[in-house]
Parts: C-alpha cells; sequence; structure tokens
C-alpha cells in the first residue's frame, strides 16, 4: 500500500516503521530539513507539504498532537484519498469536524491508539477504531503491522470517546497511586517495598508494571509528559461538559495535574504525581 504519513513523532516514527518493515511504501510529511535529513537517513520518502505527501497515497494517516494540529492539517487541506485514518487523541468535536470536510468521498477512520512508544516498536499497541466498518476490514493488514489488537467499536465518533475515557483512568491511576505511596512513607515503607507488593496484589495493572522501574529510582524521564495526560484529562472534562456530565472525580485529578504543571513538573512524566505527593 502506498502509505502518506502526517506527524512521526514518538508515537508516529516507530508506527511508520512497523509498517516499512511490511513492505509497504511510506512517505512522511518532513517540513523541516534536519527532520527530511533524519527520515530519508532511515529510508524514508519525504515532502514538505501536505499536499505534496499525500499525492497518489492509498491510505492518509495522521498522528499529530492535539486538535488545532489535525484541524490545520485536515481543514485547511483537501485530503484526497481513499482512506484517511488519524491517531491522534483529539476531541469528539474537532473530529466531527474532520468527518464533514472529508464528506463521502474519503473513509474516514477514528484509530487512537493505547500503548506506550515502546509498544509501538513492538507492534503492540492497542487501536481503538470507529468509522466505516468495511473500511476498518480492508485496512485490517495495515493495523496488524503495528498493533496487537484492532477494535472496531463504532461508526462514527466512538473511539474518540473511548480514548479518553480510558486516559481519565490513566490520569487516575497516577494520582491515586501517588497518594498511596505517600501514605505508606509515613508508615515506614519504602517504594520499593510498597510496588513489589502492589504488583502482586488485586490492583495489580500493565500500567503500573510499567512505570515500577521509573518510580523506584525517582527519574521521571518521560514516556509521557504530564502536560500531554493534562491536555487529554481536559478534552474527556470539556466532551463530559457537553454532555452535561460533572465528573467530580475527573475535576479533582485534575487539579492535582494542574498544581505538578504550575510547581514545573509539567515535562516530566506523568507519574511525578508521585514526587509531588511526598514533598
Amino acid at each position: 500500500m502506498k502509505i502518506a504519513w502526517i506527524g512521526a513523532g514518538k508515537m508516529g516514527l516507530p508506527v511508520c516503521k512497523r509498517l516499512k518493515a511490511s513492505s509497504h511504501d511510506v512517505r512522511i510529511l518532513a517540513r523541516r530539513p534536519a527532520q527530511a535529513e533524519m527520515l530519508q537517513a532511515l529510508g524514508f520518502a519525504t515532502e514538505s507539504t501536505v499536499p505534496a505527501a499525500i499525492l497518489g497515497a492509498d491510505i492518509v494517516f495522521s498522528c499529530v498532537s492535539d486538535d488545532k494540529a489535525l484541524a490545520d492539517v485536515v481543514l485547511n487541506n483537501s485530503i484526497i484519498a481513499p482512506t484517511f485514518i488519524d491517531m491522534s487523541t483529539v476531541s469528539p468535536e474537532v473530529s466531527a469536524k474532520v468527518a464533514n470536510h472529508l464528506g463521502d468521498t474519503t473513509d474516514y477512520l477514528r484509530a487512537p491508539v493505547s500503548g506506550s512508544t515502546a509498544l509501538a516498536e513492538s507492534g503492540m499497541l492497542t487501536a481503538l477504531v470507529s468509522g466505516p466498518k468495511l473500511a476498518f476490514d480492508k485496512t485490517a493488514d495495515i493495523f496488524a503491522a503495528f498493533t496487537k489488537k484492532a477494535f472496531h467499536v463504532g461508526e462514527a465518533e466512538e473511539a474518540r470517546y473511548l480514548k479518553l475515557a480510558i486516559n481519565s483512568m490513566v490520569c487516575a491511576t497516577s494520582a491515586l497511586l501517588a497518594e498511596a505511596l505517600a501514605f505508606g512513607a509515613k508508615g515506614g515503607l519504602s517504594h520499593a517495598t510498597m510496588m513489589e507488593v502492589i504488583n502482586q496484589s488485586v490492583v495489580a495493572s500493565p500500567l503500573i508494571g510499567y512505570k515500577t522501574d521509573m518510580i523506584v529510582s525517582g527519574d521521571y524521564k518521560p514516556a509521557a509528559t504530564l502536560n500531554t495526560l493534562m491536555k487529554d484529562l481536559n478534552l474527556f472534562l470539556s466532551a463530559g461538559a457537553n454532555q452535561n456530565m460533572a465528573l467530580p472525580v475527573n475535576t479533582q485529578i485534575m487539579q492535582a495535574y494542574r498544581t505538578a504543571s504550575e510547581r514545573g513538573l509539567g515535562e516530566e512524566d506523568f507519574f511525578v504525581l508521585i514526587q509531588q505527593a511526598a514533598s
């Protein structure tokens, strides 16, 4: 397949590598010369504008940072391709505008992914996909190149709601674990001891297991920054407000994130809330 890729960042580039390794022809948008040079050294074709990047593509992918970036890519360009797949974490509102802009001539799959950059590199992401079921079925081999499972969850914006719901629980995990570890420390427990037991307890999870070394070492070099997760949590709360939902628990968690960001921790990993709770 001829694939055009927009947004080859921390998550996008590993996926591009997986697609290339699966013998797909991947052309990447690279607006900066240094980025183009790096990508070309990896064997990718590049273009510096959206129209040139997507010309003749069977599938156009985007994996960008936020609502504004997705709107800039799609609403300011003519996306002429059989299929457009967006993997970004964005609001249902901007996604619906994208759907309206694309119209009936392009199959639009909303496909945010769950997982880390390490899982992206190993092809073990989970894709949450909504849009035309026939288009989803036709792209099964594409998703198989970089996911362990792709779920079709609906025909419209369902994948957007599901990704934000999952990320709200991810945010809650970091906040709850921060308080639990701070509480345990008052009783004389080390982070290492608590994490060893937590990972063998009823509350064990892949996320907590993945973050254990970071928590024990206290090195919060980001896999995903606190500011990024705060952006996602804000999208969740805004979408809830549009549905007349109060969401009081997540409102409280957002306050913890804001406090950490205001203290200069926004570019640390979002589990830096543990460090904040201990201070």
